[in-house]
C-alpha cells in the first residue's frame, strides 16, 4: 500500500543528511531527487538564488518508510516536538537489541543524548537521542508480547501552549483521515509539571493505514511544533485535496505552496499524488509559489 502521509524534513544542506540516513539506518535508499530551477526566468524566487539548481527534494526510504528532505537552508530547526520512534522487535529478529546498541552509537556521534539507553518501565532497552542534524529518534526494544508495531513511527509531544491537548489532538485526526484507529493508551496517573493527571502519557493512533504516536510532555519544555517537519498527504485529486485543506488548515499566515497549519501548530502539506508530474509542466515552479492551496487546474 502507497504510503500517504510523509514526513518532510527541513534540511541546511538534505543531501548530506540523506546519505547519512540511508546508510546508518537498515534498508535505507535513496528513491527520487528533484531540482530548483537554475534561473529566476525559469521560476526561481529573489530568495532563492543561493539554490539554483541545486537539489530541491530528496525522497528516501529507511526498512519501507518513506521520508522527504528538503534543502532549504536554516531557516526552521528541528526539536523534540517531533520525533521518530524505531522499534526493534526480538519476536521479529533474534539481533534486535544488538542492532539497536549499532544504530544508537551511529546516532549519538556528532549528537546529543536526550535520555540514556538503559532500561526503563516501559521498556528494557530505550533512549531518546537527537542526531548531528538536530533531528531526534527513541530507539526502543519492544515487548514482543505486545501488538507488533512497524519499525519507524513518527510521535508527537505535545507542550507550551499544547499541553494536555495530545489526546483532544488524537481524536481531531482521527477525524480527519480514514482507516483511522486508536491503538495504546497509558495515562499519568497524577499532575507531573504540567501535564494533568488523566493526559496522555503515551498513545499511538493509525491515520490512513500507518501508524503515530503522541504524548503530552511531563516537563515543561519550551518548543513546539514547527516548519522543520511538515507531514505531506497525498491526495488522488482536487476534491480531497479540497476536504483535507479545510479540515487542517487554520493559521491563514500559514498557507502557502501548498503547506498549511492545524489547530495545534502542526505543519501540513496538501498534495496531489502526481504532483511530480505537475511540476514538469512549463512554469510549473512559477505557478506553484503563487498558490496557497494547490489547484491542480491552475497548473
Amino acid at each position: 500500500m502507497k504510503q500517504k502521509i510523509t514526513p518532510n524534513l527541513w534540511f541546511d544542506g538534505a543531501k548530506e543528511a540523506v546519505d547519512f540516513y540511508t546508510s546508518a539506518f537498515p534498508s535505507g535508499k535513496v528513491i527520487s531527487t528533484s531540482y530548483y530551477p537554475n534561473s529566476v526566468e525559469e521560476g526561481l524566487a529573489d530568495f532563492q538564488l543561493d539554490f539554483a539548481g541545486k537539489e530541491l527534494t530528496i525522497d528516501f526510504e529507511i526498512s519501507g518508510f518513506r521520508f522527504t528532505a528538503i534543502n532549504a537552508g536554516p531557516v526552521f530547526q528541528f526539536n523534540p516536538s517531533i520525533s521518530f520512534m524505531v522499534n526493534f522487535d526480538p519476536s521479529r529478529d533474534e539481533q534486535a537489541s544488538e542492532q539497536l546498541n549499532e544504530l544508537w552509537a551511529k546516532l549519538v556521534e556528532g549528537g546529543e543524548i536526550l535520555m540514556p539507553l538503559d532500561a526503563y518501565p516501559f521498556s528494557k532497552r530505550y533512549g531518546w537521542v537527537k542526531d548531528r542534524y538536530g533531528l531526534t529518534w527513541q530507539l526502543i526494544l519492544t515487548d514482543p508480547a505486545g501488538e507488533p508495531r512497524p519499525f519507524i513511527i513518527p510521535s508527537l509531544m505535545f507542550s507550551g501552549e499544547n499541553i494536555n491537548h495530545a489526546e483532544e489532538a488524537i481524536n481531531f485526526y482521527l477525524s480527519v483521515f480514514d482507516d483511522a484507529k486508536l491503538g495504546t493508551v497509558a495515562r499519568y496517573s497524577e499532575d507531573t509539571g504540567p501535564a494533568q493527571a488523566g493526559a496522555l502519557m503515551f498513545a499511538d493512533f493509525m491515520l490512513a493505514d500507518q501508524w503515530f504516536a503522541a504524548m503530552d510532555s511531563g516537563v515543561e519544555q519550551h518548543f513546539t511544533f514547527n516548519e522543520a517537519v511538515s507531514l505531506s498527504v497525498s491526495c488522488k485529486d482536487q476534491t480531497e485535496i479540497d476536504s483535507f485543506w479545510e479540515k487542517l488548515s487554520s493559521v491563514s499566515e500559514a498557507e502557502q505552496c501548498g503547506w498549511c497549519k492545524d489547530r495545534y501548530g502542526l505543519s501540513w502539506q496538501i498534495v496531489p499524488e502526481n504532483m511530480e508530474e505537475l511540476m514538469k509542466k512549463p512554469e510549473a515552479f512559477v505557478k506553484m509559489m503563487q498558490m496557497k492551496k494547490l489547484v491542480v487546474s491552475d497548473f
